[in-house]
């Protein structure tokens, strides 16, 4: 056992964190089940994303797609159509790859290593699956759980580096339940998500107040240290809204070596050296995409010949096709526009 666990009373620390977690969870649709496919969905859904984003899509995701097969037979418009808007899409094309494997398997594979062998699943997506769908004892450590731990012992430093991120890690096995692993690492999750939040934890709420370290030294505030965020650039983007019979100009992302590949979006300025008829704008945006961040314009323009890369599509046919997130908001600012005019 780490010597940090040593100091801890570790029986009253899980029978308190389990007791606590049995009259606070929150009520979310993947904790309602014990099917493996549904929390393996969940898991990645929940990579990057808030979990009141992620329900919605879950549940859509989940009539559309009810078991591993579905999912594998797939078209790609219809996977990244259900998942626009989530980001990071490599996330669902590694899902449809492991549910191909899984079919493939005729079974949902149940041991650690094996879950590890599926495309997109890492480390804490094998534990989490393996003992909350199995009941398998492995231990997870999320950005929530390693923020617990830190502030429970104390861990001074960055708590991403690679040492800190093995110790912790083999504090979360020391402490975690040897018959309720699942429970237990949701459990570790929940208080993160709710109670040790990264600024001004709710310590008197917390179950586990009398063993933290970080409060007792004072320190649960300064603890873990505030790692410093790359700076966000800015980019600016012009977007052509080019109207024929109802049908829209767009450009598919075909290559698997762009971002959002697969998905349709309207085309940038200088992609129709062409247009003719500019108009705007008439509108302004921000969208944000991982460290950079677009100042969008949306101009209205016509256009005579199409160039190469570029489709008609049928404006009531747009709800079947995968749109970025930036078409999307130009669309949604262009009809508000046109609402307020009429």
């Amino acid at each position: 056992m780490p010597p940090r666990t040593l100091a801890l009373n570790v029986p009253r620390l899980r029978r308190n964190l389990l007791k606590w977690y049995r009259l606070h969870r929150r009520d979310l649709p993947w904790r309602r089940t014990s099917d493996p496919y549904r929390i393996w969905i969940s898991e990645i859904m929940l990579q990057q994303t808030r979990v009141a984003a992620v329900i919605p899509y879950y549940e859509r995701f989940l009539r559309l797609f009810p078991h591993p097969a579905a999912l594998a037979s797939a078209p790609e418009k219809e996977l990244l159509a259900a998942w626009a808007g989530l980001g990071y899409y490599s996330r669902a094309r590694n899902l449809q790859k492991a549910a191909r494997t899984i079919v493939d398997l005729a079974r949902f594979p149940s041991d650690y290593s094996a879950l590890l062998e599926l495309p997109g699943v890492g480390a804490y997506t094998a534990a989490a699956v393996a003992s909350i769908a199995f009941g398998r004892p492995h231990a997870v450590l999320d950005g929530n759980v390693a923020r617990v731990l830190s502030r429970l012992t104390a861990q001074p430093g960055d708590i991403r580096s690679p040492n800190a991120r093995i110790e912790l890690q083999k504090f979360a096995g020391a402490l975690l339940h040897p018959k309720r692993p699942g429970e237990f690492n949701q459990a570790l999750m929940e208080l993160g998500a709710t109670i040790c939040v990264p600024k001004k934890p709710l310590c008197p709420h917390c179950p586990l107040h009398l063993d933290c370290q970080a409060r007792i030294r004072g320190l649960e505030n300064q603890l873990p240290v505030a790692r410093v965020r790359p700076n966000a650039g800015r980019e600016e983007k012009q977007i052509l809204v080019i109207e024929k019979n109802r049908k829209l100009l767009l450009r598919k992302r075909s290559s698997d070596a762009e971002r959002l590949a697969g998905f349709w979006e309207l085309p940038d300025r200088d992609q129709v050296p062409g247009a003719t008829a500019i108009r705007g704008p008439l509108a302004r945006f921000r969208h944000t995409i991982v460290h950079t961040t677009y100042l969008v314009e949306v101009y209205k323009a016509d256009l005579h010949r199409v160039p190469n890369g570029l489709q008609w599509l049928a404006k009531q046919d747009l709800v079947e096709f995968p749109l970025s997130t930036i078409t999307k908001k130009a669309l949604a600012r262009l009809k508000e526009l046109t609402e307020v005019i009429a």
